[in-house]
């Protein structure tokens, strides 16, 4: 197979499967008990005709089939629709919600990524020695540990240190650019720990696995009997040839980032991304939730095919 028949295939399989999300979650919220209009019906003062007036309004009273196109025609437009709860534009609140997700989900995939390789690349050398067992325990029980468990026991140790909610500290006075800068950075520290202590183990593991393949080629005897020093043969001959699984990893804990920022967000009352779709859950905000799984749906198919291509130029094997 050509690199470019190769390449057409995976964009297209990217395609097909962003079209069967949006249409798995557009019939999945509805499935559920309840619509927009359940918690304006709990009060009071509120009459079946008001109600049915937000329906229509919403279009709720229209076939779920009806609704289905005019989503699809919103979206092909660039409109993923308007929020039943704040009745803002969803992609507005898409955008200023992803905006403060993104840097901490940086930082925390970064916090993973940096300790999986450490840890991992440790326990490869390490093997057959009386500190692999601790080292795989520790590893294996952060892999265990749920993210929001972690995030609770960050705040325990960390209060009164490090800020423990928001992104940003209200009352500072004058503050100049880089005063806000450090301030949101202190207010995602935790959050994002948290984040990166719940997923490092998988790179770590991964990390060791390819080591150990790594470990056994011919190269790295011819290393070694060169003389090398033990960080460069790791460095050098080892981890660089590890990288494929690594990349392939990392596209593939995207979409259990994404859930992770939700319980995160949650914990740490950030407002981010997972904190909004935990909001509309509750309020059964049909547009927020379309809108915002349609992101993280977008964001996971566009880092596989990334990987994808990345590993067509680590192995061009890949593609026979």
């Amino acid at each position: 197979m050509t690199r470019s028949r190769y390449l057409l295939q995976r964009v297209l399989f990217a395609a097909a499967t962003v079209f069967i999300a949006i249409t798995v979650n557009f019939f999945l919220f509805r499935a559920a008990p309840g619509d927009p209009t359940t918690h304006f019906g709990m009060l009071p003062h509120a009459s079946a005709r008001a109600i049915a007036e937000l329906r229509h309004e919403y279009g709720l009273d229209q076939s779920v089939l009806v609704q289905y196109v005019k989503y699809l025609e919103q979206l092909a437009q660039g409109h993923l629709g308007t929020s039943t709860s704040n009745y803002a534009a969803v992609t507005a609140n898409v955008k200023t919600e992803l905006l403060n997700t993104l840097p901490m989900v940086l930082l925390g995939t970064l916090v993973a990524l940096a300790l999986g390789l450490v840890v991992g690349v440790g326990l490869a050398w390490l093997r057959r020695t009386r500190a692999e067992g601790p080292g795989l325990l520790t590893v294996l029980l952060a892999y265990a540990l749920p993210t929001q468990w972690i995030g609770l026991i960050l705040l325990v140790i960390f209060a009164g240190t490090l800020p423990s909610g928001g992104i940003r500290d209200e009352f500072l006075i004058n503050p100049t650019f880089m005063d806000r800068v450090v301030d949101q950075l202190r207010h995602m520290i935790l959050p994002a720990l948290a984040l990166g202590i719940g997923i490092f183990g998988q790179y770590a593991f991964v990390v060791r696995a390819a080591m150990l393949d790594v470990l056994g080629e011919d190269y790295m005897l011819t290393a070694r009997a060169k003389g090398l020093s033990p960080r460069r043969q790791l460095l050098r001959h080892g981890l660089r040839n590890a990288l494929l699984p690594i990349t392939s990893l990392t596209a593939l804990l995207m979409g259990l980032i994404a859930g992770g920022t939700i319980l995160v967000e949650t914990v740490f009352s950030y407002p981010g991304i997972g904190r909004a779709i935990a909001q509309a859950v509750t309020e059964r905000d049909y547009p927020m939730l379309q809108g915002a799984f349609l992101v993280f749906t977008i964001v996971v198919v566009l880092f596989n095919l990334a990987a994808d291509l990345l590993a067509t130029k680590l192995d061009p094997r890949v593609t026979t």
